[in-house]
């Protein structure tokens, strides 16, 4: 028995139609999207440079064959290499995401829209480097905030009505569409390149989300970001050839990504392509923990103070209840052994327990050294969670956008502390008047982690400065960051 499969080649999927005409035609008029990218920018490059003391991160950097340069090639800010603009893209998009310490975005799905300037700043860096040597005129770090608006916005819009870690799949499967999207119009491919370059964006393999998740929770959830908006490039650069498409790659019978990934489900959508989730960013601003814990570290501070005046430890503590939301304990809740820096930074109750103990919570907390102190696992094991559905509802609201937690310590004397309750980080839209300034120090603060007084003045001078920053060539904005 056989059946008729028609042949016909069908228009393309109004998804990827809808991704084009956002990139291509919409005018960005919002100020406070242009403010918040450019503070997004600095976020993303305090990062890196903060990364850049870590070996483990570091040892994967550079050019693929050891001691390529690439003429007129995207240069990696930090460090002295020049590269081709995918591989300068993973290095990048690696630099940023390595700490768990940039921005982030929470609804149905996860994830870390910065991650997307791995390969919006090397492309925009080689092509300028390229248009000049030719006697063009480069692009200016205008165009860079430009397309980081317009990548957060697609991450995040595809990402609040749609769970891909609900069918397994990393969140990074996002920053690949996302990039692909933007360096496509950074490369001024047309509206069907770009469509082509969208759709083999969705036909590639995507990563499982198994490196975040106990047995197996490790540090490729560190670099999973930059090879994905390398991943990007690379299609975008494929699709710049002419290079064919699959116009119905999501809703094909069988075939399609709806059917064979996403248990036939076609994507949800709560909103038109706009600028609202630039400027409903979250920054990670004082902890460099996963952000579903944000607001119980926060807690964990103020307990710890309470505790100090008191006079107690934690080795004065019986219990500690965490009433938190859904997205935390299925993403962070642990027990048992935990292995490495990835799996500790994405464990709640070792987030909690480290400033209960020692009043810090920094990158080097996560590392082996600490972890072996063995009353952090003593106190883990004394912290329990518990979803509160008014905070999981809270967390969804698109009003609100809370990311809740409340903790109660109970001591071995039977005294019972105030619930410390924090629903709001102070990254959030709703502190900003706190946050910013303590986020411009952030960026002050790892500046000083690469380079000489001398030059952290240079890169703080355009930096800063809005309106200098946007009018200066992308080339010589990474020039100032070079060691």
């Amino acid at each position: 028995m056989s059946s008729y499969i028609s042949n016909v080649r069908p228009q393309p999927d109004q998804v990827l139609v809808d991704l084009a005409d956002y990139v291509l035609n919409y005018h960005i008029t919002s100020s406070l999207a242009w403010e918040t990218a450019h503070y997004c920018l600095l976020d993303a490059l305090g990062c890196a440079f903060e990364a850049l003391d870590y070996p483990e991160c570091t040892k994967l950097l550079g050019p693929v064959v050891p001691g390529t340069v690439v003429p007129h090639g995207a240069k990696v800010p930090g460090t002295p290499y020049q590269l081709d603009p995918v591989q300068a893209a993973f290095n990048i998009g690696t630099l940023i995401r390595w700490l768990d310490f940039n921005d982030t975005w929470l609804a149905a799905e996860w994830g870390h829209p910065s991650d997307n300037l791995g390969g919006i700043l090397a492309v925009a860096d080689w092509l300028s480097r390229t248009a000049v040597a030719h006697g063009k005129p480069p692009l200016r770090m205008r165009d860079v905030l430009d397309a980081m608006i317009r990548a957060y916005e697609i991450q995040g819009v595809l990402a609040l009505e749609n769970s891909f870690n609900k069918v397994g799949l990393d969140h990074v499967i996002l920053v690949k569409v996302a990039s692909t999207a933007v360096v496509a119009k950074l490369l001024r491919l047309h509206r069907e390149e770009i469509i082509n370059a969208l759709s083999h964006a969705f036909v590639d393999g995507h990563p499982l989300r198994t490196y975040r998740h106990a047995p197996n929770t490790g540090s490729r959830k560190s670099w999973a970001a930059g090879d994905a908006t390398a991943r990007a490039v690379r299609l975008a650069l494929i699709a710049r050839t002419g290079e064919m498409g699959y116009p119905s790659v999501l809703t094909a019978k069988t075939w399609g990504f709806y059917d064979v990934l996403f248990k036939g489900n076609s994507f949800r959508f709560q909103r038109n392509y706009g600028t609202y989730v630039i400027e409903n960013i979250l920054f990670k601003i004082s902890y460099p923990a996963e952000f579903h814990a944000q607001t119980a570290v926060e807690a964990a501070f103020i307990i710890q103070q309470r505790m100090k005046a008191m006079g107690k430890t934690s080795d004065d503590i019986k219990k500690i209840s965490i009433r938190t939301h859904e997205a935390a304990i299925r993403i962070i809740d642990k027990k048992g052994p935990l292995s490495n820096p990835a799996d500790r930074d994405h464990c709640i109750q070792y987030m909690v327990a480290v400033p209960l103990i020692f009043g810090r919570l920094t990158a080097a907390d996560y590392e082996d050294e600490v972890a072996a102190d063995p009353r952090i696992d003593i106190l883990r094991e004394k912290i329990y969670c518990v979803e509160d559905p008014q905070f999981t509802k809270d967390y969804h609201d698109p009003d609100k956008r809370s990311i809740a937690n409340a903790l109660t310590v109970e001591f071995n004397d039977g005294t019972i502390l105030d619930e410390v309750r924090v629903e709001y980080p102070i990254g959030h839209k709703r502190r900003r008047a706190e946050g910013i300034p303590l986020l411009l120090q952030k960026f002050k603060t790892k500046l000083a982690h690469r380079f000489s007084q001398k030059q952290q003045e240079l890169i703080l001078q355009t930096a800063l400065d809005y309106e200098r920053l946007i009018e200066t060539p992308v080339h010589e904005f990474v020039d100032l960051m070079v060691v």
